[in-house]
């Protein structure tokens, strides 16, 4: 008896999982609203040195480089996203979760793009010759269309689709065309419950009638570019008439106005839908800054729909924080299913910077961000860095994150020459640093 109790509280000891390793307070904290999707505490830990890693100073993303940026191991990594079971889809439920969590109910614009990247050879699934807008030619490439999420002049990643060219199908797939993708994502973002003011897209989705009939359904407004030659169906004797300019001040998120022109066009009698021409120069009309916009807005908008439709702009700022920042093309993976990991993974690094911005961090629309308090949820360590960032971008808060983990990644960087050296006393130099720094915690908006 004696002995098999013995064995049995071995056991106890032995299938009581470990606490997963630490990194840095405010990774470990975002990360921690994950940890039921991952069945065991390494795939967990890898989980975690990933977001670590996205986040970091490292320019390109590749496994290897941020397995040695944060100390971890680049196959254990790459079996994570090729082999692991967890799941993609509950992974993204939770992070659409955390961001209704953050947006408690707040009306958001919706931006409607795609994204295109070029790829060599034919071997990475839905890889082929296609339009590649981000050269601006055809080319051989992977692309996926969009939903972003725009709030003040904050943006965060809401969901993605993979375009499937028709060359490229599997078996039982089914072809659809990336206007009806977008519609499938406004399908899914509605039945999710955001709360959509707005949705803007450029003239690829302007002029595709299932994106539009789509929009009506979910009786959302939007405000969508149309192509200069856009046709209208009038009834005869109608005529098309374009009303006198006016100007307004088209204003940038870095508090820069420039002045344009906008008038509108109606076809025979104005209705729901309207029509409009925005220009910079009345005279000219140069090809390049003059812009065809269809909207459903209601009233006098011609002060401000200029400026509704210039949020899209910030669908390509999002792409170049993804891409540029977050490393969305660095992957090096054939089989879709882990590209579409990989980007999630990126799309969660995202989320999770953006979540820290004052914006988003407000619980409503009409509460005026407090500078002092804002301060005060950082300790003076970190603000009187001479390299923190004061401002209250995106871009600014990813900055301040970068150097809150920099001890740590410093010391990934220079354990291997510490074992080599033994210098065992600047190990441990490093090693306090880091816990000074950790030390003070600093909790995220979640």
């Amino acid at each position: 008896m004696i002995a098999a109790s013995l064995l049995l509280e071995g056991f106890a000891v032995m299938t009581t999982p470990r606490k997963p390793n630490s990194t840095v307070p405010f990774v470990d904290q975002y990360c921690s609203t994950y940890q039921h999707l991952f069945a065991d505490v390494r795939t967990f830990e890898c989980f975690k040195s990933l977001q670590l890693g996205l986040v970091s100073e490292v320019k390109r993303k590749t496994l290897p480089a941020i397995a040695r940026a944060v100390g971890a191991d680049a196959q254990a990594f790459h079996h994570f996203l090729v082999h692991s079971p967890w799941s993609v889809e509950c992974f993204r439920e939770q992070r659409i979760a955390l961001t209704k969590q953050a947006l408690n109910g707040r009306s958001i614009t919706v931006c409607i793009d795609e994204t295109g990247d070029k790829k060599k050879g034919k071997k990475t699934d839905y890889v082929s010759r296609q339009y590649i807008g981000n050269v601006g030619k055809i080319d051989n490439g992977i692309v996926s269309v969009h939903a972003f999420g725009l709030l003040g002049n904050i943006t965060f990643p809401l969901l993605f689709r993979v375009f499937k060219p028709e060359c490229r199908l599997a078996k039982n797939e089914q072809h659809k065309s990336k206007p009806k993708i977008a519609a499938d994502l406004i399908d899914e973002l509605c039945e999710q419950g955001f709360n959509i003011g707005l949705v803007v897209a450029d003239s690829h989705y302007g002029e595709s009638s299932d994106f539009i009939n789509t929009l009506w359904k979910h009786r959302l407004h939007y405000v969508v570019a149309i192509r200069s030659n856009h046709g209208v169906w009038m009834l005869k004797g109608w005529v098309v008439r374009r009303n006198r300019w006016k100007s307004f001040e088209r204003q940038f998120s870095n508090g820069k106005t420039e002045t344009r022109y906008i008038r509108e066009i109606i076809f025979g009698k104005r209705k729901a839908t309207r029509y409009y021409e925005i220009t910079t120069d009345i005279e000219k009309q140069p090809e390049e800054s003059t812009w065809y916009i269809m909207t459903n807005l209601p009233g006098k908008i011609e002060k401000t729909v200029g400026n509704l439709f210039g949020d899209r702009t910030w669908v390509e700022y999002g792409f170049r924080q993804v891409k540029a920042e977050l490393g969305w093309t660095d992957y090096k993976l054939t089989a879709y299913r882990g590209i579409e990991k990989w980007w999630e993974m990126v799309c969660s690094a995202y989320l999770m910077v953006s979540m820290q911005t004052t914006t988003m961090g407000e619980e409503s629309e009409e509460e005026v961000p407090d500078k002092a308090s804002e301060s005060q949820r950082y300790p003076a360590m970190y603000t009187t860095h001479k390299w923190w960032d004061e401002k209250q971008g995106w871009k600014a808060i990813l900055n301040n994150m970068r150097l809150m983990i920099q001890p740590f990644v410093c010391l990934s960087l220079l354990l291997p020459w510490l074992e080599v050296t033994q210098l065992n006393d600047l190990g441990k130099v490093l090693q306090n640093l880091i816990d000074k720094v950790n030390g003070f915690a600093v909790f995220l908006r979640l």
